[in-house]
This record gives structure tokens, C-alpha cells and sequence, in this order.
């Protein structure tokens, strides 16, 4: 069974306890001499007494303000209502809750104190004072306490406020850095899926081509062996590229522009496609349009590659400033057996995101004459 803690207090606490309890010591000897030393006592010796005795008590009743400051509170100043010297260890007291409770406590109390501070004048008057100013003094002195308690309550209220405003700032720049690191990772995992499948299905297309065609002149196993053979470089340079980012601190992914579409298109046609590109555009294109139109090709004629062999292949872009950019994929019909495993989508579903991050759109679909059309258009700005 777990025992619950107790608090541990710092020097500092010690010493701040230490001085309050000197404090109220010090009010009530202070009063205990004033009354010695004048010439007669404000009520009978008896009462003087046990003045002196509750006076104790409530100053040794202090090292427990911590832990029960208004229970403590309310008992100082009940007995404030009739005992002079007690006053300083209710001065601690109020100074105590108005610290360390919400003021809507500390106000209660207050009010109480003023109340007891009635009592006193009435019921312990001065012969040599006048009960109006006792009374107005007292109430200076309370307020002023309590006043001192509150600003040291909302102080401490702004200090954690802003120690807390300052974990939650640490929290959200954490929760920030996460997420960039997922967009990260889903930036990564676009570009493998872009390059590496283009890059392999150039490698399934020719080595199909060899397998299903091994009587096939020298020159032409030679030329397929030397495609098949550059594909794997490059699409391992390309693999190198991806992880060199991953493993440095800080970088970004080599991105291509819309002038390497033409030799996407060339890589594709010395494949065996049939592939032809009509470029009327007007200006230069924008990196960022220009990077989201190569992968929209590439994403295309990797499809065409996989899902429709021997199929041509018709490229149209044309745009200009202010106007857009659109692009157009279409392809004829297959005339041969796809490749098996051809993928389920997955390109089309991350390219779809790609345009519609960049400001576009994407359309796609089969043709009435059984081939298969992919249309996008992306915003040009000046």
C-alpha cells in the first residue's frame, strides 16, 4: 500500500518560516511590553495572561500554516476577536491563505478578520486610544497583508503560467517536428515509388524481351543487355540518392524539372516504346509545376509499360503564365499480355495527392477504344 508523500520544504521555506514565526514573536512581545510598560492594563491581570499564553500558542501554531493555512487562518482570528497578542501570528495567517489559496478564500477570510477586528475595539477598548482609529489602523495593517499575499499569489499564478505556455510551446515545436518527419518520410516514400518503378520496368520490359525471345539476333540481345545494364545503374544511383538524404542531418531530395521530360521520353522510347510528345508551350515553366508535370509522365508511361505493352503512346503538354499547365497521357490499346503483379493503383493514389498539393487536377480512365487516358492540369503562376 503506497503511503502518500509528504512535502519536503527547501531551505528557503525554513527560512521563510523561520522569519514569519520571528515576526508574530516579535509583535507579541513587543505588545506584551507596550502594556507592561504603561500604567495600567487594558482589562483584568488574568486576561493579560492568558493574552500572553494564546499569544504563545498561536506563534508555535504557525510551523503548521503550510500544510492548513485556513483552518489555521479561521482559528487566529477568532481568537484575534479577544486577544491582542495574537495579532502577529494572524497577520501570518491571512498573509498564508492569500498566498497559497484562490483569492475568493482569501476575500472570506479578510472579512472575517475585519469582523474580529469590531469585536476587539468593543470588547477589549483602550481607555487612552480611540476605538475608530484602533479600528482603522487594524484594518490598514490587514490589508495591507493581504494585499502583499495577493501580489505574491498572482506572481506565482503568471510565473507558472508561463512555465506552462512555455512546455506546451516545447510540446507543439515536437509535435511539429514529428509531423514534418512524417510528411518526410511520405515525401520519400513517393519518390522511391516514382523512380525505382519507373527505373524497374524498363528492367522487366527488356529482360521480358530476352526471355520470350532468345533466338533473337546478337546486336539486338547485345543492345537489350546494354539498356538492362544502364537501368540498373541509374536506378541504383537513384536508390543512393534517396538514402544519401535519409542518412544527412539536413537536405532534400534531388528533384528533376520539366526539361528532364524529354529525356524521360527518349529513356522510354530506346525501351521499344512507341512513344511521341507534342510540347506548345509558351515561357518557361515554374520548378514546382514543372517537377509535378515530369511525375505525372513518369508515373504514365511506367503504367503503359506495365499495363499495356506495345501500346503507343501520345504526350501532349501546353500552357502558358496565368493560364496553367495542362497534360495529357493517352495510350492505344495493348498488344500484348500485361505484366503479371502490375500493382494495384498505388502510383495513381500518390500522384492524385501530388497534384492536388501543387494546386491541380487529375483525371484519369479507360478509353472507349480500350486503351487508357490520364489528364491533369496544374496551376501557372507569373
Amino acid at each position: 500500500m503506497n503511503r502518500p508523500a509528504t512535502p519536503r520544504y527547501g531551505l528557503r521555506d525554513r527560512l521563510v518560516d523561520t522569519g514569519l514565526f520571528l515576526f508574530a514573536a516579535a509583535f507579541g512581545v513587543l505588545t506584551a511590553a507596550e502594556r507592561l510598560g504603561a500604567s495600567s492594563l487594558a482589562g483584568p491581570q488574568w486576561l493579560f495572561n492568558l493574552d500572553q499564553v494564546i499569544g504563545v500558542l498561536g506563534c508555535a501554531a504557525l510551523w503548521l500554516r503550510r500544510r492548513r493555512p485556513v483552518e489555521l487562518a479561521l482559528v487566529l482570528v477568532a481568537l484575534s476577536a479577544f486577544s491582542e497578542m495574537v495579532a502577529g501570528a494572524m497577520l501570518v495567517a491571512l498573509f498564508t491563505v492569500a498566498v497559497h489559496r484562490p483569492p475568493r478564500t482569501t476575500v472570506a477570510v479578510f472579512v472575517l478578520s475585519l469582523l474580529a477586528g469590531v469585536a476587539f475595539v468593543v470588547l477589549r477598548p483602550d481607555p487612552d486610544e480611540s476605538p475608530l482609529l484602533l479600528f482603522l489602523l487594524g484594518v490598514a495593517i490587514q490589508s495591507a497583508v493581504v494585499g502583499w499575499g495577493l501580489f505574491i499569489h498572482h506572481r506565482r499564478r503568471l510565473v507558472l503560467s508561463l512555465r506552462d505556455r512555455a512546455v506546451r510551446a516545447e510540446t507543439e515545436a515536437r509535435l511539429r517536428v514529428e509531423q514534418a518527419q512524417h510528411h518526410a518520410r511520405e515525401e520519400i516514400a513517393r519518390e522511391m515509388h516514382d523512380v525505382l518503378g519507373h527505373r524497374l520496368s524498363l528492367l522487366s520490359v527488356h529482360a521480358g524481351a530476352l526471355e520470350y525471345n532468345p533466338d533473337a539476333p546478337a546486336e539486338d540481345i547485345a543492345r537489350a543487355a546494354k539498356v538492362i545494364r544502364e537501368s540498373a545503374h541509374q536506378a541504383l544511383q537513384d536508390l543512393r540518392e534517396v538514402i544519401g538524404v535519409l542518412r544527412a542531418p539536413v537536405g532534400e531530395l534531388p528533384q528533376p524539372t520539366f526539361a528532364d521530360v524529354h529525356q524521360l521520353v527518349a529513356e522510354s522510347s530506346s525501351a521499344g516504346m512507341r512513344v511521341d510528345l507534342r510540347d506548345e508551350l509558351t515561357g518557361t515553366v515554374p520548378d514546382q509545376a514543372g517537377r509535378t508535370a515530369y511525375r505525372i509522365v513518369q508515373e504514365a508511361l511506367t503504367n503503359a509499360r506495365k499495363h499495356a505493352p506495345g501500346a503507343e503512346v501520345r504526350i501532349h503538354v501546353a500552357g502558358e503564365p496565368e493560364q496553367g499547365l495542362a497534360i495529357e497521357v493517352r495510350n492505344t490499346a495493348p498488344t500484348a499480355t500485361p505484366m503479371p503483379d502490375a500493382g494495384a493503383g498505388q502510383g495513381l493514389i500518390g500522384l492524385a495527392e501530388r497534384v492536388a498539393l501543387a494546386g491541380g487536377r487529375l483525371e484519369y480512365g479507360p478509353t472507349a477504344a480500350g486503351g487508357w487516358r490520364l489528364s491533369a492540369w496544374l496551376p501557372w503562376p507569373t
